[in-house]
């Protein structure tokens, strides 16, 4: 349904000058507080409190304008604090010590903006190719940087088609090739393997090429994997660039994320501006300074190991989720280290309570850290409760899925196959 404006009435209402409606405050914080236990189909870490912050948030403006390695004029930035973030995301993800640079950013799709941007630049007569299961900020960076585009097919799991990849790219070989992987789709938290795609190049013959991975959602829960276990993904696998997102994993108050490149890329494109002493190598010129500080304080605070134990845990609670839906004859699956499970979409009495994410007939819940078991449970109980009303009047639909779950290639990813009722 799509949201109205406000009537006029109300816009004239942020004239007054006694301050905000307390009632208004109010109102914003129980809404909030009463929908939280039940958004569990959105990816968004909530097990944070920034409140040894709320000085620096109310009291101080913090911008971080232009590249986060030049300090620039200004002394209200928090820079310093932005490189160690930048530095522990780009050791998570393999980049080369001497090849690395990158910066926070207002979440995955900018940094998926800003890398392609980077790409097209390098490339400017490159085709790009992306699964059809790509996020929907993919396409739209490619129109905005006015890219030609090709979209790839994905398998029923979500990842991308190996075999059509490699027909497209041939058809297409004298011209460079921007290729976009997919490290955790919207749905299914499927992963495209870099190092096959990057073989799939070298057997083509296609020098001329970029690999971005679009790591927003499980970039870096894989990266804390063990290195026997971690899919190919990263620059030590063949990418050039990588974005994640902030708020997702490791959860802030505002949408954040952060993009690593290969430094020898970014040397190549980046302006200088003068006034500001500081070159222009980001997206967006005023850049916010607390989002750096939010995600340098979390990781501070829970350190590798602790990140670590949370990434785990919320795997544990998808599995354990997964085996519950088994045992209700509800079909679903979910791939090894997701924390996305996937299911038929329940009976309408569920969804009307549950916040879950749904198309085209199916529903998936994600178990970011902040999701209890306790909520788990309760959401379990309501679908047991909705299958045992409607088990009389009819069945799940069987879901249209492979009858052999698709090969895990190099990437070491077999999804867990679903039960069918």
């Amino acid at each position: 349904m799509t949201q109205q404006p406000p009537p006029l009435a109300a816009v004239a209402a942020l004239d007054d000058h006694d301050g905000p409606p307390p009632e208004m405050l109010q109102a914003l914080r129980q809404r909030l507080d009463t929908a939280r236990p039940f958004n569990i189909g959105f990816p968004g870490a909530t097990d944070f409190d920034y409140t040894a912050l709320t000085e620096l948030f109310a009291a101080h403006l913090l911008n971080n304008v232009g590249d986060p390695w030049i300090d620039g004029v200004a002394a209200n930035h928090t820079k310093p604090i932005e490189r160690e973030v930048v530095t522990f995301a780009a050791d998570l993800l393999r980049a080369s010590a001497d090849d690395r640079w990158g910066y926070v950013t207002t979440g995955g799709s900018e940094g998926n903006l800003y890398a392609l941007h980077l790409a097209r630049d390098l490339l400017p007569h490159a085709i790009a190719f992306y699964s059809d299961c790509a996020h929907y900020s993919i396409p739209k960076a490619l129109r905005l940087l006015n890219l030609d585009a090709v979209r790839i097919r994905a398998n029923p799991w979500g990842q991308i088609d190996y075999d059509d990849l490699t027909r497209q790219l041939d058809r297409r070989r004298h011209r460079p090739a921007i290729v976009i992987a997919t490290v955790g789709t919207t749905m299914t938290e499927a992963v495209d393997d870099v190092r096959r795609i990057s073989a799939i190049l070298d057997h083509l013959a296609i020098r001329d090429r970029f690999i971005h991975a679009d790591a927003a959602l499980s970039g870096i829960p894989l990266a804390l994997l063990d290195a026997q276990q971690r899919p190919g993904f990263d620059f030590a696998d063949g990418a050039d660039s990588i974005s994640i997102s902030g708020h997702k994993f490791i959860g802030s108050p505002m949408p954040s994320g952060i993009v690593v490149v290969r430094a020898t890329h970014r040397d190549r494109v980046a302006r200088t501006v003068g006034y500001t002493a500081a070159p222009d190598a980001t997206i967006s010129g005023s850049r916010s300074g607390h989002a750096p500080l939010v995600l340098w304080y979390a990781i501070h605070k829970h350190g590798r190991e602790g990140l670590k134990k949370r990434a785990e845990q919320a795997r544990q609670l998808a599995a354990y989720t997964k085996t519950r839906l088994d045992d209700l004859g509800w079909p679903s699956h979910r791939y090894d280290h997701a924390f996305t499970v996937v299911f038929r979409t329940p009976p309408e009495s569920v969804l009307r309570k549950w916040v879950l994410a749904t198309d085209n007939g199916w529903s998936h819940l994600i178990t970011m850290p902040g999701i209890t078991a306790d909520t788990i449970d309760a959401f379990l109980t309501d679908m047991a409760n909705a299958v045992a009303a409607t088990a009389d009047d009819r069945t799940p639909t069987k879901p249209v899925l492979p009858t052999q779950p698709p090969s895990s290639g190099r990437n070491g990813l077999k999804p867990v196959g679903s039960r069918r009722s």
